[in-house]
This record gives structure tokens, C-alpha cells and sequence, in this order.
């Protein structure tokens, strides 16, 4: 699929932002957050946002159809060059490319902004979103078993990491 657009996610891109994630919440492992986003809470969360920590949407014909971001990986200052990204897709646009647009962009805005890795995971059991984080480079690093608990089933997650190489 190459008739998207990926750019810098606006305040009036949270409703469909927020429309994307929770059928997620509502229907997938992919998150494992049980209660639906807020219009509130998706606020503040892109209050948060940063050149650092950017949100980017992909848009095909004025419509968001993805969204990804980087996120801090921790609060503590020692951990400031490293950050958790995100990736979802809209449910009607799975396997058309967008999911891997939208990583490398999220990539490249991480090497701009100066940071050294990339923490990816996912929920053990999405393979798909694991696949595409190890064919863009990242390293599986390990598996916390158990960890999450959604639709009455215990869930493990699998952590990925790309160190980023600074540009010759």
C-alpha cells in the first residue's frame, strides 16, 4: 500500500487515534489495557508528546488509518536515550505495509532526536506484530511469562530492543 501519508499526529487526529487503540482494548492482546480510552487520558497523553517522543498518524485520503509513537522507557534520568514504540493500525487496513512505514518513520524521528535504542514487545501471542519488530532489526531480548492477565488468561510478553547506529 504506498497511497498513505505518514506525518506528525495533531490534536484533532485523537479521536480516531483513540477510536484505533480501543478496538484494541475491546477485541485484542495487542494492549493490555481492559478499561477504553478516554478522550481525556488521550489528551493528556499527547500533551506528553515530544521531538523526542513524537505521535505520527498515517492518513490515506484525509482519513487516520495508523498511528505509532515513542514513549519514554522509564522515568528515571539514566534511561532518557531510551524509548518504548508503539504501532496500530486500523483493523480494516492490516497487512498492507502500514505497520512497517510507520516503525521505520518512528526509527528514523529516533535517530534525529539523538536516542540509542528502541524497546519494542508485544504480547507473546501476536506474532505478526513480533515478526515485523525482528525484520526491521530488533533483537528478541526475552520473554516475562505471566505478567498480564486479559480475557481471563494469563499472558506473557516478549521484549525486542534495536540499538541505533548513529548516521556516517
Amino acid at each position: 500500500m504506498s497511497d498513505f501519508a505518514i506525518r506528525l499526529a495533531a490534536e484533532n487526529d485523537l479521536e480516531a487515534i483513540r477510536d484505533i487503540y480501543n478496538y484494541y482494548v475491546r477485541t485484542s492482546t495487542c494492549t493490555y489495557q481492559i478499561e477504553l480510552d478516554t478522550a481525556e487520558e488521550r489528551r493528556a497523553w499527547f500533551r506528553e508528546r515530544s521531538a523526542k517522543h513524537p505521535a505520527t498518524v498515517a492518513e490515506a485520503d484525509g482519513v487516520v488509518i495508523g498511528w505509532a509513537a515513542l514513549s519514554p522507557w522509564k522515568s528515571r534520568c539514566g534511561y532518557a536515550w531510551a524509548a518504548e514504540a508503539s504501532v496500530y493500525i486500523h483493523h480494516a487496513h492490516h497487512r498492507r505495509g502500514l505497520g512497517k512505514a510507520l516503525l521505520l518513520d518512528l526509527i528514523e524521528r529516533a535517530k534525529a532526536a539523538g536516542l540509542h535504542t528502541i524497546i519494542g514487545g508485544a504480547s507473546s501471542d501476536q506474532s505478526a506484530s513480533l515478526a515485523l519488530q525482528v525484520a526491521l532489526g530488533f533483537i528478541p531480548i526475552g520473554t516475562f511469562r505471566e505478567v498480564g492477565r486479559k480475557f481471563d488468561r494469563w499472558l506473557d510478553v516478549t521484549y525486542t530492543q534495536l540499538l541505533l547506529k548513529p548516521e556516517n
